[in-house]
């Protein structure tokens, strides 16, 4: 069966390229960013971060292994298309249920394939903010060019979630509250993992509310949209962040550096890729390697140096990629310290935020 022609038509003055529906001929706009892993198109897919975009995978053979049960890092993908160059029809993995194609009909993910991936991220990368339009006419042109600044309110929960520890310390069993602005499961499982009760709790939810649950440290996660659509919340999250032990993940951690003076700024195309993003600890001097979904940073200029000191930096553009607080035990990152898919260089970070509460043996609540 011959497959059907489709388009993606970009805001950037002409830009249309043509391609083969993969799947269900459907139309979507958004956002368009490029993902340089080589592995992990089913975490990519299920990252809420990705919500509203249109990701084009920058590796040019997709699907050889399938699609399993055990890697969604959320209930249902968020993105808004899918962008490949060679699709796999047969995937060959023992834990495969479905193939590719089957799983973006499933979640009605509109995509094209046999499009010329390498012209697309040279576009991306000249133009840097860029939109499109997947398509059956090449005429259509996008109309949303925009991120939605309420983009965090249609992938974090609604109300609270409970998980409880299968591995239990020898220590008391500490509590961490999740603010989710669109969090990844894997994150959740490495606290689980770890020894800790989770508590996911929508991304607006107050500091009274989280009082309430007495926890012992509280995580602000990833997410997708521009940090500054959700400034409203800074003196929410500053309160939180200077009564419990804090770690922040990504969009977590401008949303910290935003409660506490700092500014975000937008990168050129971001940063996004599973194993090949170094980052400097500027503590040790060790250059690790890391998973990284983002298109926005801290502003380096911005950081008030008298309470907190710059932990992380990007090897490449030498961006903020950590922040520690001097007086506080707050922390945060702009990578991911859970990868998954990813090298897990840095999952020791998790470990040192539990150790901020676990070694005094008590709440760190009032």
């Amino acid at each position: 069966m011959q497959q059907k022609i489709g388009y993606l038509v970009l805001n950037t003055g002409g830009d249309v390229l043509e391609g083969k529906w993969l799947g269900t001929p459907k139309s979507t706009e958004g956002e368009l960013v490029f993902n340089t892993a080589m592995t992990g198109y089913q975490e990519v897919m299920t990252d809420p971060s990705y919500a509203g975009q249109i990701v084009t995978m920058t590796y040019p053979l997709i699907g050889n292994y399938g699609w399993n049960e055990i890697d969604y890092e959320s209930i249902h993908p968020s993105l808004n298309g899918f962008i490949v160059s060679t699709p796999s029809h047969n995937p060959e993995h023992y834990e495969s249920t479905n193939t590719l194609v089957e799983m973006l009909d499933k979640h009605n993910i509109p995509s094209l394939s046999h499009i010329d991936t390498r012209a697309l991220t040279r576009i991306i990368r000249e133009h840097g903010e860029v939109y499109g339009k997947i398509t059956i006419d090449p005429d259509e042109k996008p109309v949303d060019t925009s991120v939605n600044p309420k983009i965090v309110s249609t992938v974090s929960v609604t109300k609270k979630e409970f998980y409880k520890t299968e591995n239990p310390a020898n220590y008391p069993v500490p509590h961490v509250v999740v603010i989710d602005f669109g969090y990844k499961h894997s994150i959740a499982n490495s606290l689980l993992e770890l020894g800790c009760d989770v508590t996911v709790v929508p991304y607006d939810t107050s500091y009274i509310e989280i009082q309430s649950l007495h926890p012992d440290g509280v995580m602000l996660t990833n997410g997708p949209g521009d940090p500054k659509a959700l400034a409203y919340l800074s003196d929410n999250i500053k309160q939180i962040s200077e009564s419990f032990p804090t770690m922040g993940i990504c969009l977590g951690h401008q949303l910290v550096a935003l409660a506490h003076g700092a500014s975000t700024k937008r990168l050129p195309y971001g940063h996004r890729g599973g194993s090949n993003h170094p980052v400097k600890d500027l503590q040790t001097g060790k250059v690790m390697i890391t998973s990284q979904n983002h298109g926005y940073v801290v502003d380096y200029d911005s950081v008030n140096m008298k309470n907190w000191f710059v932990s992380h930096i990007n090897v490449n553009d030498k961006s903020v990629e950590g922040l520690k607080h001097k007086a506080l035990p707050l922390m945060t990152v702009q990578f991911h310290p859970e990868a998954h898919p990813g090298p897990i260089d840095t999952h020791h970070l998790f470990v040192d935020f539990i150790q901020q509460f676990i070694t005094k043996g008590e709440k760190q609540h009032a």
